[in-house]
């Protein structure tokens, strides 16, 4: 019999846009929280195999595991070989349009659904409905309350079981016993509810199977349609397909924010401490993810991140944050389970990020960025808009001389990091260009002179060896520095950019792999390298025409997606292995944009000089919906 041990690369996603599970290659379901992508864990034995509870469907005797995504879909397929027969499981979290009228008008049932269908031979399946509600803190009730149906209460929380085949109740699980002939076929779910709010079960096997063949192919429908709208002309469809799906899965419907992974701690380093929660929404994250969707053509997304944005950052810009919870919550207060090993016992497990309160000067160029390309696409920029965008300029002309914590959130002392400074030119020089188009040039003029201040503060203190250091007064390479062309701060043939290229490839890159920094942040233990900042890379060759390398290092990238074709956040060097939170929205955001800009390279339209990589892509996209028009 075939024994899998689960790895953080051995995982297929499925999501309703409330929420999301992880399914083993075992056919157990690890990691899911309901109702929202940020609630505590309900099957969290990813992060503890004896405590955290599980969904599994078992094949017994299996030889061999092979799945796919349905074309098109975030539902899944896997099948079991067995020694008897072989097995398949097809897997979702029932999503469907709630209001025909409104596209964005999504309706989540809060379970998760499993269809189990013996395609060969005679194969004894066991299957065990095993949540641990609060991240594992306790073993709840299991009652039956049919012959097919079940309850399990425990806390705040409550899950019921339907089923089509017959059910038994012990101390710590739901569990099934079937012997299941070629052709037949069964359908088991979840369905989670607050404790106080019971759900009524009938208990009707052929009611269910109708009502879940209903929903599994109203779910079908949901992702076929949306992927349907991709925009994206290039020999890299079926990766870049996938990752907008799972950049899709990482929205939360009700309120338009998107996450910058669906789990937390999972290791950057196997035994290190490295762990951290991203089932949160950053601002930097969400707007270069929503800009990844945009430059496809799915201006819905942007649109609803945008009202997201509205409302949670109403009141004083001087008081936005760099993250919030999805529902555009301000306090995400963190604390360390003690009760969970955590991943490989990789300790200590978080939930919240104490990084919150941080300042990080480059979210006010990612938001600027974005109103800017969503105005130059023909999005309604308001009056309220034009007032909130009119205090961030003000505030980056305020602050742009502070250190801050940067994009890697460093827990030491600030600095003055050249991303963040470079990213509050962005800012300055897209609230400049905003306000020329809205016709007032007053307004444009202050913002021009202190972003021509940063211009100069950036040439003359942050590169005194030929080169963009990590932070002035720390010579050490950063791959951040890499988006200093992206931005269109200097052309890609500058000298300053080629030698920045040259010092971080020779200090961070391994085998097309790029590492952060290396670097003291005031952290133990180590990390993989990012992915992120090996797409960076990737641009950075494309852009300075260099085709054929960028061909060979995309192909090698793409390599390290897994079997289903999703990524983590981190690489381990030596050996492939997916490290850190997964899937991860940043790591699917690069390479929707890489994939997007090498398409056009490939098609002669790289422009010379300083480019905006963003800008470039949708402007791309644009004159391709004007020539079908």
């Amino acid at each position: 019999m075939l024994a899998i041990v689960n790895r953080i690369g051995d995982y297929a996603l499925i999501g309703d846009c409330h929420s999301a599970a992880l399914v083993g290659k075992d056919g157990a379901i690890d990691w899911a929280c309901f109702p929202r992508f940020d609630s505590p864990a309900a099957f969290a034995k990813i992060l503890d195999e004896a405590r955290g509870g599980s969904f599994s469907v078992t094949a017994v005797g299996t030889r061999e595991v092979r799945r796919a995504y349905l074309e098109g879909t975030n539902v899944l397929e896997t099948r079991f070989t067995c020694e008897t027969g072989e097995l398949e499981v097809v897997d979702c979290m029932p999503i469907e349009r709630s209001d025909p009228a409104d596209t964005r008008a999504v309706r989540s049932h809060a379970s998760i659904m499993r269809r189990i269908r013996c395609v060969a031979g005679d194969v004894d399946v066991a299957v065990a409905v095993a949540p641990r509600f609060e991240y594992g803190s306790f073993v709840p009730r299991f009652r039956l309350t049919a012959p097919t149906a079940a309850e399990i209460v425990g806390g705040a929380d409550a899950m019921y079981v339907h089923s089509t085949h017959p059910l038994a109740a012990t101390e710590s699980a739901i569990e099934g016993r079937w012997r299941m002939h070629a052709g037949e076929e069964a359908w088991i779910d979840s369905v989670w509810r607050p404790s106080h709010d019971p759900k009524i079960q009938h208990g009707d096997p052929l009611r269910y199977r109708v009502e879940g063949a209903r929903r599994l192919n109203a779910t079908v429908d949901f992702w076929r349609t949306w992927i349907a709208r991709c925009g994206y002309e290039g020999e890299y469809l079926a990766a870049v397909q996938r990752s907008a799906l799972a950049l899709k899965a990482l929205t939360y419907a009700p309120s338009g924010a998107v996450i910058a992974a669906p789990t937390t701690s999972l290791p950057e380093h196997i035994g290190g401490g490295r762990n951290w929660d991203y089932r949160y929404t950053w601002i930097r994250d969400a707007t270069l993810t929503l800009t990844a969707l945009f430059v496809l053509g799915y201006t819905e997304e942007a649109d609803a991140f945008k009202q997201w944005l509205e409302r949670t950052g109403a009141g004083r810009p001087q008081d936005l944050q760099i993250m919030f919870g999805i529902g555009g919550e301000r306090s995400l207060p963190e604390f360390e389970v003690l009760h969970l090993a955590g991943h490989r016992a990789s300790a200590p497990v978080r939930v919240g990020n104490g990084a919150v309160k941080q300042m990080q000067l480059d979210s006010y160029g990612q938001i600027l960025e974005a109103a800017w390309l969503y105005g130059k696409a023909g999005g309604e920029l308001t009056p309220d808009n034009w007032q909130f965008i009119l205090g961030l300029a003000d505030i980056v002309c305020e602050r742009w001389r502070k250190p801050d914590q940067g994009i890697w959130e460093i827990r030491d002392e600030p600095r003055h990091f050249v991303h963040s400074k470079l990213n509050c030119w962005i800012a300055l020089d897209r609230a400049v260009r905003i306000a020329t188009a809205r016709g007032e040039p007053d307004v444009a003029e202050g913002w021009a002179r202190e972003r021509d201040e940063i211009r100069e503060f950036l040439l003359t203190k942050a590169a005194p060896d030929g080169w963009f250091h990590q932070a002035v007064d720390f010579p050490v390479a950063d791959a951040s520095t890499l988006l200093v062309s992206a931005s269109g701060f200097l052309p890609t043939n500058d000298a300053l950019v080629l030698k920045t290229l040259e010092q971080v490839r020779a200090t961070l890159e391994k085998d097309g792999l790029m590492y952060r920094y290396r670097a003291d942040d005031g952290l133990e233990g180590g990390e993989g390298a990012f992915l992120l900042c090996s797409f960076w890379l990737l641009d950075c060759l494309i852009f300075a025409g260099r085709i054929e390398e960028s061909h060979a290092l995309l192909q090698r990238l793409l390599g390290f997606a897994n079997d289903v074709g999703l990524f983590a956040e981190e690489v381990d060097p030596s050996n492939g292995e997916l490290l850190g939170n997964f899937p991860q929205a940043f790591s699917h955001m690069a390479l929707v944009t890489s994939c997007a800009h090498l398409a056009a390279a490939k098609r002669g339209e790289i422009p010379d000089g300083a480019v905006d990589y963003a800008e470039f892509a949708l402007e791309r996209l644009l004159t391709r919906i004007q020539r079908a028009q």
